[in-house]
């Protein structure tokens, strides 16, 4: 259990003595559980969530199912970043790591401890699992067709343009873990499609979305609002895709997804400016439009709430809510 461990590593620092009693009622939260934990003499009630790693998907998660537990998150994990601390902390959802790092603010207890750092074999087993580059681009478009999963790699590699050693590499990969199977007939089958989309949109922010970037500008204030785009173009993605598919959002900052040979005619015709400090990002757009099958106005939900992820703002979270509710934990519900 790594909560025990977690404790175990608070012992140091603060002289914790502690106990733990899982409770044999149900928890409404995914990974989650209920437990009594004695601290100095104390007893209190959790809602005891345990991942070994956490990233931007499983915090917001957290912050959207925070008042759906009839006791009080604990988030329990291997390691808890100094800026994943601050956050978790003003977002009210209380955790422990397993190297020391803790806010339990339970009256009359409150512990904060902030800073510790892992040693370097968790940096370096958090690498070998991380997807990168090329694998991101298959990856997303099996999400967006889970049906692609049964293709040969050779029209894979035609209908994504990824070269085919990378989609071999990429699909054994996922194969090993448990995201692609054999369902007979030599057919094969995309599973997992939750933890699958979770880890991309993980990775995503880090490992290719930068690359994607073809410049920043500016605008005059609001100019998107009436533009009509057209998709084989350029499709709106972040907060602004964000705001026309709920209707609720206010952007601040402006994302489109484009084919490079057009950017030319997409700054020309919207009278954009270069300024390395706009608040419009135009990024290569790196999927085929008949891969995805996505031809609106507004990329697929899945890009649309990674990219609200990257953002990692509190004033987008009821949004990233109602777009993973409205539109992609159906998606999860097939598998």
């Amino acid at each position: 259990m790594i909560l025990d461990r977690a404790l175990c590593a608070l012992q140091p620092a603060t002289s914790l003595e502690f106990r733990v009693e899982p409770l044999p009622e149900a928890c409404p939260i995914e990974h989650g559980y209920p437990a009594r934990v004695t601290m100095f003499e104390h007893e209190f009630l959790f809602c005891v969530i345990e991942h070994e790693h956490l990233n931007k998907f499983r915090e917001l998660q957290l912050l959207l199912n925070k008042d759906k537990t009839p006791y009080p998150l604990l988030l329990v994990t291997t390691y808890v970043t100094a800026e994943a601390a601050e956050r978790l902390q003003e977002g009210g959802i209380q955790f422990i790591d397993t190297v020391g790092n803790a806010f339990v603010n339970q009256p009359p207890v409150l512990i904060l401890v902030k800073g510790n750092r892992p040693g370097k074999q968790y940096g370096a087993n958090r690498t070998a699992h991380m997807y990168k580059g090329v694998g991101l681009k298959l990856m997303y478009a099996l999400l967006c067709r889970p049906e692609l999963a049964g293709r040969p790699y050779r029209e894979l590699a035609e209908i994504t343009g990824i070269a085919l050693g990378s989609v071999k590499n990429t699909m054994t990969e996922l194969a090993a873990k448990g995201y692609i199977v054999e369902a007979g007939m030599q057919k094969k089958r995309l599973l997992k499609r939750k933890e699958l989309f979770e880890r991309w949109a993980e990775a995503y922010p880090d490992n290719l979305k930068p690359k994607l970037v073809m410049g920043r500008f500016r605008g005059v204030d609001n100019w998107w609002r009436d533009i009509r785009l057209d998709p084989g173009i350029a499709q709106w993605g972040g907060e602004v895709a964000a705001a026309k598919i709920t209707g609720y959002l206010k952007p601040e900052t402006v994302t489109l997804y484009a084919n490079k040979d057009r950017l030319p005619e997409l700054v020309i015709g919207n009278r954009l400016q270069k300024d390395p400090q706009g608040n419009i990002e135009i990024l290569n757009r790196f999927w085929d439009m008949e891969a995805v099958a996505d031809k609106r106005e507004t990329v697929h939900p899945f890009l649309i709430y990674a990219d609200l992820l990257a953002i990692g703002d509190e004033r987008t979270l009821e949004t990233t809510r109602m777009i993973y509710e409205n539109y992609l934990e159906g998606c999860f519900r097939q598998d």
